[in-house]
């Protein structure tokens, strides 16, 4: 209750602050879908005074907080309204929103190739007409989802077992017959508690800030999609900068996009620590993990197809890898 009270409040809380600006410093505020203790989180309040330091005088950003401040299935719609001018959250987090929200986590080509190819460009289209949001830079690449487990499965079929999943990846576990559970990433650790849960899907890392290791025993590979964790803005406040204020906020975005490849190295070194904390890794054959995988992406496009015939195929063709 005091967190809906937080969000709808968060307008009038924090709406003076443009107020307080002077006429040439715009005045962004900041949330991230994530706990602020989140590697990812703390990855954006580092980057926003990166900002503020490199941009005093012309920007500045305000860092609201995370889903305390605003729930984070809420992201979207505070960014579509400009409660919030700039928001870190993957597309799964904001698919109430728009649907076509959810397809940059089957991107099987870098984000480099998709500024190449069209790709951003069409996503901003997309992103522009039905989110009210502005593209602005892809902070994690080379992230996948894994499911992890309480009990160690004995095939790559989930039947009656109950798995907390993010709309990102539910129609994969659908088709992998479990049975979806939507759980706040905050509520994760209970839900394994009280056996609400038997597992859950998330990316590869966040085992630890999520306090989940100790909860968890099985982690199935290889992961599949990748953690499109990236920066957007609300489309009116970035149409209000002026180019230089434009060119300094997608400058120092890019800075973010181009350490993405960060996150790779990082999610072997979580997996090795995963590992030693006693997460076992579990994997199958070739013909039985290439199947899976198969499995997983149609299932993932052709949801995205259902909903967005118009958008879907053309966003599939501009980010699958060509068969």
């Amino acid at each position: 209750m005091i967190r809906n009270l937080n969000y709808l409040a968060l307008a009038t809380l924090l709406g003076t602050t443009a107020l307080a600006a002077t006429a040439q410093e715009a005045q962004l505020r900041l949330a991230t879908a994530f706990p602020e203790n989140t590697a990812w989180s703390q990855e954006i309040i580092k980057w926003s005074e990166r900002v503020n330091a490199q941009g005093k005088g012309l920007v500045k950003i305000n860092f609201v907080g995370g889903p305390r401040a605003v729930p984070t299935f809420e992201i979207g719609n505070a960014v579509k309204s400009g409660v919030v001018d700039i928001a870190l959250s993957p597309g799964a987090f904001y698919t109430n929103v728009f649907p076509e929200a959810d397809t940059l986590k089957m991107a099987q080509i870098p984000i480099a190739e998709q500024r190449k190819n069209g790709a951003v460009d069409y996503i901003n289209k997309v992103w522009n007409e039905k989110g009210n949001m502005q593209y602005l830079a892809r902070m994690v690449e080379g992230y996948p989802f894994h499911i992890f487990l309480t009990k160690k499965p004995e095939k790559l079929d989930f039947t009656g077992q109950k798995i907390r999943v993010s709309p990102a990846i539910r129609p994969a576990l659908q088709a992998l017959n479990g049975n979806p559970i939507n759980v706040p990433p905050g509520e994760i650790y209970t839900a394994l508690e009280r056996n609400v849960i038997d597992g859950y899907g998330w990316s590869v890392g966040g085992v630890f800030d999520l306090n989940l290791a100790g909860m968890t025993k099985y982690r199935v590979d290889p992961g599949f999609y990748d953690a499109d964790v990236s920066i957007v803005m609300n489309l009116d406040k970035w149409k209000s900068l002026n180019p230089q204020q434009r060119d300094f906020i997608q400058k120092m975005a890019m800075e973010v996009e181009a350490n993405s490849g960060y996150w790779r190295k990082e999610g072997e070194d979580e997996k090795r620590k995963q590992n030693s904390s006693g997460i076992q890794s579990v994997t199958f054959s070739p013909a039985e993990t290439s199947k899976y995988l198969d499995k997983v992406y149609e299932a993932g496009w052709t949801d995205l197809i259902k909903q967005s015939p118009v958008h879907g195929p053309k966003l599939r063709a501009l980010l699958s890898t060509a068969k």
